[in-house]
């Protein structure tokens, strides 16, 4: 396991941020939340309610991270749950639904993850912007039990 996921993300990281149709409006918030805590923010899109196929902008974010034009992934849709399933078909992507702030948290601190993936249907503007703040501000514990499963999903 790097040492660089081990710590928290730090302030200038870039984050590769992406919404489909339904997640438009609340990618711009978190994207200037983000944005307000120092980070650089790359939006690959989409910028419009017209209806879109969310795989395609999971992919546009995994391969961001894949690349290395960013280290980190925000990942917006109606329930998270789309984004987050195509996410995680790229073995270095460990993409995280998140509810609230606390099991964006454990997302990091106990499963390594580098993605955030976020429902826009199911969770106010206010309630994603503390699930970002808590995932970008949180370490991955590491260490013993959790290192040893994260080490089991694979990828990076």
């Amino acid at each position: 396991m790097s040492e660089a996921r081990r710590s928290a993300p730090a302030r200038g990281d870039t984050i590769a941020i992406a919404a489909d149709h339904a997640g438009v409006a609340m990618k711009a918030q978190i994207a200037k939340e983000l944005e307000g805590l120092g980070y650089r923010v790359i939006d690959l899109g989409t910028n419009s309610p017209d209806s879109v196929d969310y795989p395609d902008f999971a992919d546009a974010v995994a391969n961001a991270i894949e690349g290395a034009r960013a280290k980190w992934g925000v990942l917006i849709c109606g329930s998270g749950i789309g984004m987050g399933m195509a996410a995680n078909r790229h073995p270095a992507i460990r993409a995280a639904v998140a509810h609230d702030g606390l099991s964006a948290k454990l997302s990091r601190q106990h499963n390594d993850a580098n993605v955030l993936a976020l429902g826009a249907r199911l969770i106010g503007d206010e309630v994603a912007k503390d699930a970002a703040r808590m995932f970008f501000s949180t370490p991955f514990e590491g260490g013993g039990r959790h290192e040893r499963r994260v080490a089991k999903l694979g990828g990076k």
